[in-house]
């Protein structure tokens, strides 16, 4: 057979490590693989190289995608619909594996709806995906985090300040939840819970009365009602570009005037999604890219590879897609134990 994969949306930790797998699970097999650049766009337009077992087998601890990545929509018109079928068919490719978060996924659902032998391997530092315990990405991304919460724990004890750190999460408060359990913030703000600033305020009286310093970390997605600082813009898949709304900076803001705490904030952005796989995601991505070929090869195809429990196995994109993962009430519950 000759298999197909593709990176698309943002990038994180981990992508490299499930091209790998692709790619040296197939060759196990007596297969070879074609890689698509810059996700669909690369199918769109022809844009593709062969992927040999001697190129990839250094992957496993880089960082980024060496097929590059792009949040192109291939279904938005049906003329690059059609492009994307017929270029499949004109490479020969058996079978695709589309590695990606919702986005890249529900292209995927929608090329196996239109007959396209596609399987999905879930990807997103922000875990929301549906369907998979966990998506890699994730454990490296907030390691980053927790890292910087340490790096302005040091600052802010010096200064005696109130600091607030921005992390990545549209929708869904996982990066959030995680890095302020992992590093004793004294409050932590996710998109599933309403804004509460008579609340937020009283954890930084505590705090700055208690130790003279406080730390906040919020979700970028988080909804702070009027507020400054809105991008406007979208991407192919209509979601508005967050980097310009500076969550951080106004609630630093706020923080500051409603206490007169002299408050920072920073936005670590971007830094999230790069470096080195952490052990975790390194072993998921293997285990995740190898569970897809495995699916091609037993005639699964429309399922994406996804991890429940322990296990590996494989579920319709139906059921990954379209439905965003968010933060249960029991980690709710959890993380205010520890800023009560």
């Amino acid at each position: 057979m000759k298999f197909g994969v593709l990176t698309g949306g943002g990038d994180c930790p981990g992508l490299n490590p499930a091209i790998r797998a692709v790619v040296l699970r197939a060759h196990q097999k007596g297969h070879t693989t074609v890689g698509y650049l810059d996700g669909w766009k690369g199918v769109r337009d022809g844009l593709s190289r062969p992927l040999t077992p001697a190129e990839v087998r250094p992957l496993i601890g880089r960082g980024g995608t060496i097929l590059g990545s792009s949040r192109t929509n291939p279904f938005a018109h049906e003329a690059d619909a059609r492009k994307v079928v017929d270029r499949l068919a004109s490479d020969h490719i058996d079978a695709l594996v589309a590695i990606g978060g919702d986005d890249t996924l529900s292209a995927a659902r929608e090329l196996a709806r239109r007959g396209g032998r596609v399987v999905g391997v879930p990807k997103t530092m922000d875990n929301d995906v549906a369907g998979t315990d966990w998506t890699f990405g994730f454990h490296s991304a907030v390691a980053v985090a927790v890292d910087a919460v340490e790096r302005l724990r040091d600052t802010a004890e010096s200064h005696h300040r109130a600091v607030v750190l921005e992390v990545m999460g549209r929708h869904a408060g996982w990066v959030a939840l995680a890095t302020g359990l992992a590093s004793g913030a004294d409050a932590t703000l996710v998109p599933e819970e309403p804004y509460d600033e008579g609340w937020l305020l009283d954890r930084v009286r505590s705090a700055a009365k208690a130790r003279g310093f406080a730390l906040v970390v919020a979700s970028e997605g988080i909804d702070l009602g009027a507020r400054r600082g809105s991008a406007g813009a979208k991407d192919e898949f209509g979601h508005e570009l967050l980097r310009e709304r500076e969550v951080g900076a106004e609630l630093a803001r706020r923080i500051q005037e409603a206490t007169g705490i002299e408050s920072r904030s920073a936005q670590i952005g971007h830094i999230q999604r790069g470096g080195p796989p952490e052990l975790f995601d390194r072993v998921l991505a293997t285990r995740l890219g190898a569970g897809a070929v495995d699916l091609v090869l037993a005639g699964r195809f429309g399922e994406v590879a996804v991890l429940h429990g322990s296990v590996v196995t494989g579920i319709p994109l139906s059921e990954a897609v379209g439905t965003t993962k968010v933060v249960t009430p029991e980690w709710l519950d959890l993380l205010h134990t520890f800023d009560a």
